[in-house]
């Protein structure tokens, strides 16, 4: 690409460095002329990343005295970044040598869009011939009425092969942080990631923003990263529960208008009830379970008002009401799917 803008890949960063030299590999083939690397190391205990990260053309480490986690590490990286866009990555991901110039050329089409995704596959499958939609992000994400998120080509648990049917790109409610293309711009005016979150739906909240700002987010299906998962916490751990139930409910409490909490909140006091139960079900760890779900509801209870701040510069600065964000969106699509 002739004047090809420039793009910062930030990459958070917490020991596993056979992960990190593994990504880095691989975006070492990345086709693209104009592309930095940043390292945030978030007070990890491995020796020698600043000589595995030096081996790599215009890559850099940022090294954090404590762990703030895959939002603030991210955070970190867009103060030190001066590039055209960025894209927040995983560190356990592996990259066809196109995906960036492909998402470049979809970002210059409109210049609403404030993020993009990739289309996401699982690793290990994609080693063995399978072409299999990961979990962190599919196709595209989703948020039902009800503030579920959801992805083209996975619903809760139930993940599609991948034979083509989202090959169009498409309109997203929020793009995947295995692999966000951000315009870095408007992630700088809407002041990054949220890094009460910590880890987990800090990508949503952020695309949720971009969206009530007036900003399009898109799929890029030509665009492939595949994405190994798990490396932070595993599936169904009480943890990554706790961090999930959560920060989603933070996320509703920011960034849904109040006359829609009215109705939003009461039920979905009733469903955290209804999930804390049927984790009871699940020997052994149901009780732990459970109680993580309990755990984040209590959070959000003590810190509603810390909640209630952050709302205010976000509904103060809306250009998009809730009618038209939520037209097309289905009111309870997860549960819909699993009856």
């Amino acid at each position: 690409m002739e004047n090809a803008p420039t793009v910062d890949i930030i990459i958070p960063h917490f020991n596993r460095r056979d992960m990190l030299e593994r990504c880095l590999d691989s975006l070492a083939e990345t086709h693209y002329p104009s592309m930095g690397i940043i390292v945030v190391d978030n007070d990890g205990t491995e020796a020698g990343l600043v000589f595995l990260v030096k081996r790599y053309r215009s890559a850099r480490l940022l090294r954090l005295p404590q762990n703030r986690g895959y939002a603030g590490g991210c955070n970190e990286g867009l103060k030190h970044s001066t590039a055209d866009y960025v894209v927040f990555m995983n560190d356990d991901t592996e990259h066809d040598p196109l995906w960036l110039e492909r998402l470049v050329r979809a970002a210059l089409e409109d210049e609403r869009i404030a993020a993009l995704q990739p289309k996401i596959l699982s690793l290990k499958p994609y080693r063995q011939g399978k072409k299999v939609f990961d979990y962190a992000g599919a196709a595209g994400g989703m948020v039902d009425q009800l503030g579920y998120p959801w992805c083209l080509g996975r619903t809760f648990s139930a993940i599609e092969h991948d034979s083509g049917q989202y090959d169009v790109g498409q309109d997203l409610f929020w793009a995947s942080g295995v692999a966000m293309f951000v315009k870095r711009a408007v992630a700088v005016e809407l002041g990054g990631f949220d890094e009460d979150f910590f880890m987990q739906m800090e990508e949503i909240d952020l695309s949720w923003r971009m969206k009530l700002a007036g900003y399009r987010l898109c799929s890029v299906p030509s665009s492939v990263v595949l994405h190994e998962g798990g490396a932070s916490l595993y599936a169904g751990s009480p943890e990554k529960i706790f961090f999930n139930h959560r920060n989603n409910m933070t996320m509703l409490l920011k960034n849904r208008s109040m006359a829609s909490l009215m109705w939003v909140l009461p039920l979905r006091l009733l469903l955290e009830v209804a999930a804390a139960l049927f984790y009871l079900t699940q020997y052994p760890e149901g009780l732990k379970k459970s109680g993580a779900v309990f755990r984040a509801l209590w959070h959000n209870v003590r810190c509603f008002d810390d909640s209630m701040e952050k709302r205010k510069p976000i509904q103060r600065s809306r250009v998009v009401d809730e009618k038209a964000l939520f037209r097309h969106v289905p009111f309870l699509h997860s549960f819909q799917r699993r009856l």
